[in-house]
């Protein structure tokens, strides 16, 4: 369906140092996702980690699937890259933002383009089974939102974490998924603004050095 590569698993290089895939899912350059995105890649490079950020907002591509799985749907040269990318990489973070309660429009369209049978999973001939192709690799998500985090976590039941954790990275084999909310944005002050970068830059950092204690 697309993809670039053979329908069986494709587990990271076991390389030292962590190879970081961060990708920023917010269409605006210079919006507080793209202020996280780029402080955990700071994080991350000062802990010793490589580190690609792919912005999706300025990638060419169509993000429909315009006849569903019926049909190929050829890869634009982006979305080539942005899987390899994928493969290249031991960890992903993903910084986005929530709305109407799960992903925004960029970054599913992107899932659905790229996140495909013989990539990302496989199913079992005769079997509700599947395969997890990118199994090996973690994850972090940088997700900022209007709501105040218990809000979204006790009253709207997280349903865009679930969704990116649950459903489209655990399906297809990575794991663990750690999530960090930030929020509310609506009428934060700039202090609390640094606080969040603060948090995003030691996210990182943390993910580097995860790798770094599993090689020694």
């Amino acid at each position: 369906m697309g993809s670039m590569s053979p329908s069986t698993a494709h587990p990271p290089a076991d390389t030292h140092p962590q190879r970081i895939l961060i990708i920023l899912g917010h269409p605006s350059a210079s919006s507080l996702c793209a202020g996280l995105a780029d402080a955990y890649a700071q994080g991350a490079r000062d802990s010793g980690a490589e580190v690609r950020l792919l912005r999706l907002g300025e990638l060419d591509f169509d993000p429909l699937l315009h006849a569903g799985y019926r049909q190929d749907q050829p890869l634009e040269p982006d979305l080539q890259r942005a899987q390899a990318d994928i493969l290249w990489a031991s960890h992903l973070a993903w910084a986005y933002p929530t709305w109407w309660g799960g992903l925004p429009a960029l970054l599913k369209g992107f899932i659905d383009r790229i996140f495909l049978p013989g990539f990302a999973f496989k199913y079992r001939k005769g079997s509700v089974l599947w395969d997890r192709l990118l199994a090996g690799r973690t994850a972090d998500l940088l997700v900022s939102m209007d709501s105040p985090p218990w809000y979204y976590r006790w009253v709207a039941h997280m349903p865009g974490h679930h969704q990116m954790r649950r459903a489209i990275l655990e399906f297809s084999g990575i794991r663990p998924v750690r999530i960090h909310s930030f929020g509310p944005v609506l009428g934060a002050e700039a202090a609390r603004v640094q606080l969040w970068l603060e948090q995003a830059q030691a996210a990182g950092k943390r993910a580097a050095a995860r790798r770094l204690k599993a090689s020694v």
